[in-house]
């Protein structure tokens, strides 16, 4: 594998950056650019671009980051209660604590790989959520879920303001964490999550733990001890989804032990499959398709059809509402899920392997023209000799 210069990599970090920053602009024809869906594409692509190096470059199957992500927002949340309605130390102190728990539960699951690995995953993650639910309700308030209060002891915020009748909302030095703002601070911690994947991809670290997905065995022979850096990788895994975690509670202040389960580990390996395993932009664009799908495609209605085949004559119109009503609103499940079996079936590389496809079709046609011919070339050189 080629490795990009620092120009290459610069210019997709400038790209990137425009692409997020104008998301409210160019989501609009399609319905998605109000601020709650576009927080969400920050959070959860956030939370894809940090799985992505445990389990693109290792290959390392994870059934258990909801753990971390659930840790990330009861943490936050009692920063907010205990500190301070700023989001800063909040976050802060999310990421050092998933990344304490994964540096816990890596240590003890790494022992493993395979299936064995994703299982012992798995099994952690749901004790986290039941612990979560019924053992330490104290901490987490149980199914209710913990939440701010107005008497909360905001120990910073006290010092310098007298207490305020109503419930204060997060904030990030004054820029308020609802609406746009809120967005554009997500999309800029985004933005650095993506550079700081860029640089562990592009790096000796990220080229020996393709090594290890590529032969651990063989690795190993040549001297290198895997484990560590299949732990660091699992730690800077864990602390993503911590960051994750922690924005969901500056945005809405509420941490519940949903957030822990199985299927929120479940989609977020859906979308790292989905976009491309193993490359920067694929579980961006896996976050991008089944939130899109998940807040618009199922807002979808017969109503929303009818108007969508008003062109058509009656009869056909009543015919095409008939056959797609079942795969839009409560059935955009169906939908997700015929999508991602073709995508398995035929871009088993996931949505990038399909725009890799495209690229090599219509780029340097010209350079593909000339490769065949100095290869035709070869072939009629070749033919006396072997004529001989």
């Amino acid at each position: 594998m080629k490795t990009p210069t620092i120009k290459q990599d610069m210019l997709v970090m400038l790209i990137f950056s425009v692409v997020i920053l104008t998301m409210p602009l160019w989501l609009e024809p399609l319905g998605a650019n109000y601020p709650d869906l576009l927080q969400k594409f920050a959070i959860f692509g956030i939370f894809a671009v940090g799985y992505n190096i445990l389990f693109g470059l290792t290959g390392y199957l994870s059934f258990g980051h909801a753990a971390f992500l659930g840790i990330g927002s009861y943490t936050a949340v009692w920063s907010l209660k205990l500190l301070t309605m700023n989001i800063l130390p909040a976050l802060l102190f999310s990421v050092l604590m998933s990344g304490l728990f994964a540096l816990l539960i890596g240590f003890i699951t790494l022992r493993r790989s395979g299936i064995y690995f994703s299982i012992l995953t798995l099994a952690f993650a749901q004790m986290f959520y039941n612990l979560a639910y019924s053992v330490l309700t104290p901490i987490t308030n149980g199914e209710t879920g913990l939440q701010l209060a107005r008497d909360d002891a905001r120990v910073i915020d006290r010092l310098f303001s007298e207490a305020g009748e109503g419930l204060p909302s997060t904030d990030f030095f004054g820029l308020a964490m609802s609406g746009y703002s809120g967005f554009y601070i997500c999309a800029v911690l985004l933005i650095i999550a993506f550079f700081i994947s860029q640089r562990i991809f592009h790096s000796p670290f990220g080229t020996k733990l393709r090594a290890i997905k590529s032969n651990q065995t063989r690795m190993k022979y040549t001297g290198y001890s895997t484990r560590p850096y299949l732990l660091t990788a699992f730690v800077i895994s864990g602390m993503y989804a911590g960051l994750a975690g922690g924005l969901m509670a500056a945005t809405d202040p509420l941490a519940g032990a949903e957030r822990m389960q199985w299927t929120a580990s479940g989609e977020v390996v859906l979308m790292t499959i989905l976009g491309g395993v193993g490359t920067l932009i694929g579980p961006l664009l896996g976050v991008g398709i089944i939130k899109y799908f998940e807040n618009i495609f199922s807002a979808l209605n017969e109503q929303a059809l009818h108007q969508a085949f008003a062109f058509m004559p009656d009869w056909l119109a009543n015919i095409m509402v008939f056959l797609t009503s079942p795969f839009v609103g409560e059935g955009w499940h169906l939908t997700l899920g015929a999508l991602f079996v073709l995508i398995v079936v035929f871009l088993p590389g996931g949505i990038m392997q399909g725009i890799d496809l495209i690229k090599k079709r219509f780029s340097s046609p010209s350079k593909n023209s000339k490769t065949e011919h100095t290869s035709s070339e070869a072939r009629l050189e070749k033919a006396p000799e072997n004529g001989q």
